[in-house]
């Protein structure tokens, strides 16, 4: 397919499974469009996606924070107690000499982790305000590069690997941060299976076009 410009790519959809190309149509809200060649969803189109995304951001947010700031687990071993909490791991790393895989681990366990719903809350927040057509699309951009490297899933998953292995050697008591934690992975998620990034996107084309449209016409 020839295209006299980039703004043309705007107007194509890529099926992520099968690679077939296909040219965005219009749809109506709460419906979907599947992909010609194996049907699998496209994009949707949710007039509420601002609304519904800030509000999970936010929530995502706030059980992250609780996650950090609070023990993770108590352990307790002939009559010693010890908390673990998520920033206590990272300098437990750095203390024992471990200086780039701490640094990892802060990385994808707590910085891209805050900063994905952070730029999720700002990015929600200007399109529901209908403001900063060329801060969001540097947004969108900058989330699609970092997503892919949140693994708080992941951290949780090891967690849980290693309370299963210390269930025989010692007394194990869930704090709140735990499961402040396993709330705030299944938000994050439903969101990144529920609420795929080009649909933000399509979300902010619709809404700058017809703000456009309103000043030229005005």
């Amino acid at each position: 397919m020839k295209l006299e410009n980039e703004d043309a790519l705007d107007d194509l959809v890529i099926c992520h499974k099968c690679h077939t190309l296909h040219k965005e149509i219009n749809i109506q809200d709460g419906s979907k469009a599947c992909c010609r060649e194996c049907g699998t969803v496209l994009y949707r189109y949710d007039s509420r996606l601002a609304e519904h995304g800030l509000a999970l951001s936010i929530a995502a947010l706030i059980f992250f924070a609780l996650a950090n700031f609070f023990p993770l687990v108590k352990i307790e071993i002939l009559g010693h107690e010890q908390f673990i909490t998520i920033p206590k791991t990272f300098v437990s790393l750095f203390d024992n000499g471990f200086y780039i895989v701490g640094l990892i681990c802060s990385f994808l366990i707590f910085i891209f982790p805050l900063m994905i719903f952070s730029i999720y809350v700002c990015l929600f927040c200007l399109l529901k305000l209908r403001i900063g057509e060329t801060l969001s699309k540097e947004l969108l951009i900058l989330l699609s590069h970092i997503m892919p490297w949140s693994m708080s899933d992941i951290f949780l998953i090891s967690i849980l690997v290693a309370l299963v292995k210390l269930i025989g050697y010692a007394q194990i008591h869930m704090g709140i941060a735990f499961w402040a934690l396993m709330v705030f992975v299944l938000l994050d998620l439903y969101m990144t299976r529920t609420m795929h990034i080009s649909e933000i996107w399509m979300l902010r084309k619709r809404i700058f076009l017809k703000k456009n449209r309103k000043e030229k016409s005005a």
